[in-house]
């Protein structure tokens, strides 16, 4: 890959990041305490949760990105998945921020000619290209998650994120 296509890559992928970034905002900013907290049932995930799991695989894959596996030995995933009494929207908050901010400095520190170098995920041999779409594309699938919950909590009071279904035409 040339280094302007390599250039071209990385702004696009930051372009994306921050656009899921920004939907994921959007709609929890359309959902109270309660909603964040609240499954829609007792084998789904609330937003926190899904907020949760995230930003301990942004912590995980892009601490020491270029230098360490991306599934560190410290992660417990599982526990990802849990709650702890107490926990509060803005701790949320804070995992959210952590794990983005993460994920931006990682990804604004490389060059083009990074991106066919080899990184590892859980032992497995990627090129830093790879790593970044298999990300992306992590993320893209927990955004939408989040926005199905807060649109699922917010009912008919829901503002949409993207543009509105047209009517149909009559005939």
């Amino acid at each position: 890959m040339d280094a302007d296509t390599g250039a071209l890559y990385l702004t696009e992928a930051l372009r994306v990041l921050r656009q899921y970034k920004a939907l994921a905002e959007g709609a929890m900013g359309q959902v109270d305490q309660t909603a964040m907290f609240q499954p829609p049932d007792p084998d789904s995930n609330c937003i926190a949760v899904v907020v949760k799991h995230m930003a301990g695989n942004m912590r995980s894959r892009w601490t020491d990105f270029l230098t360490s596996d991306g599934e560190k030995p410290d992660r417990n995933r599982d526990a990802e998945f849990e709650i702890d009494p107490g926990t509060t929207a803005a701790d949320v908050e804070r995992w959210w921020g952590d794990g983005w901010r993460r994920t931006f400095t990682a990804i604004e520190a490389l060059a083009p000619e990074d991106l066919a170098r080899e990184v590892r995920i859980s032992g497995k041999p990627l090129t830093v290209l790879e790593a970044i779409s298999r990300q992306v594309g992590h993320y893209a699938y927990h955004v939408g998650q989040i926005v199905l919950l807060a649109k699922h909590a917010r009912g008919p009071a829901w503002q949409t994120l993207s543009d509105p279904k047209r009517k149909p035409a009559r005939p």
